[in-house]
């Protein structure tokens, strides 16, 4: 049976240890509470985040191991290379938050619903106004047509979604995201679970235990929260 500890109304109040995560399903450390902004930047902070589908309480995971990516070692394949030399896209960051969280929760091949709830919107939409939550967007001919979104705390990225209606769109936002971060001092993106498409972009997996050091050392370093421009 799973014991899972219950978090109280508090948003201060602290998360479990990491060690007490489950190991089946991988990472999931505790339930409920709410996703306020203090309780949001406390979970980040320490390597947490929510996941959940709508219906259900609100999970709080922190995987072992962790999917991550230095954002000055992304691969950038060939066809990509060309992609981007053609400038096919117009890459914009911070115009159309919302446009890009809604295009991330529409529906995708083989999953019949989206983790990001209405209450997840709402949230992210607050983290946004503040200046910690982002958006990359590609554009063509005056259309969203893919990008990604997340949150920036510290010298940390941490990526939440993203989204592709054009070959190659989300991929040129991970490459845009990853010289914005470079210019500006990040130091990493924490990617939260595996893909193959991340992987092939340089993604890789390290140990909690890592990834909870590197965080400790960047994240509460003075990068004030603001509007990202193409500046």
């Amino acid at each position: 049976m799973i014991h899972l500890q219950w978090l109280d109304q508090d948003p201060d109040a602290p998360f479990p240890h990491l060690d007490d995560a489950l190991l089946q399903p991988d990472g999931l450390l505790a339930a409920g509470g709410d996703l306020s902004v203090p309780r949001l930047l406390n979970a980040y902070r320490h390597g947490i985040f929510p996941w959940y589908n709508e219906g259900e309480p609100i999970l709080w995971w922190s995987p072992d191991p962790r999917c991550i990516l230095f954002p000055d070692k992304i691969k950038i394949s060939r066809s990509l290379k060309k992609t981007l030399n053609k400038k096919t896209f117009e890459i914009k960051m911070d115009t159309a938050f919302a446009d890009v969280m809604q295009a991330c929760a529409g529906p995708r091949k083989d999953q019949p619903g989206t983790w990001i709830t209405d209450d997840m919107f709402n949230a992210y939409q607050k983290l946004h106004q503040l200046g910690y939550a982002h958006s990359i967007e590609c554009w063509q001919n005056n259309e969203l047509v893919g990008g990604l979104y997340g949150i920036a705390i510290g010298q940390v990225f941490f990526g939440e979604s993203m989204f592709s209606k054009v070959t190659d769109a989300s991929k040129v936002a991970l490459v845009y995201l990853c010289q914005y971060l470079t210019e500006h001092n990040f130091k990493i993106i924490d990617t939260q679970v595996h893909t193959s498409h991340l992987e092939s972009m340089g993604a890789e997996m390290i140990p909690r235990d890592l990834f909870i050091s590197i965080l400790e050392e960047h994240v509460n370093q003075n990068n004030n929260p603001k509007k990202w421009t193409e500046d």
